[in-house]
């Protein structure tokens, strides 16, 4: 089921499908300019550092770039 929505509250952030069921939980920093960046109805992108990571809607990792 796609993602909805995708919310970062402190280090954690919850992504929920089309019937505002959470589909996965994962963490994430708390630090000015990193943490929840964006979401699409297939992926969610979070950065850490220097890196930004993006997770599919069974919060899996499937990808990981430099945050240039």
């Amino acid at each position: 089921m796609p993602i909805a929505n995708a919310i970062q509250r402190g280090t954690t952030v919850y992504v929920y499908n089309e019937k505002n069921q959470q589909i996965f939980v994962t963490s994430a920093p708390n630090k000015p300019g990193e943490g929840l960046k964006g979401y699409t109805g297939g992926s969610v992108n979070i950065q850490r550092g220097s890196s930004i990571y993006t997770y599919d809607e069974k919060g899996r990792q499937i990808a990981v770039h430099s945050a240039r």
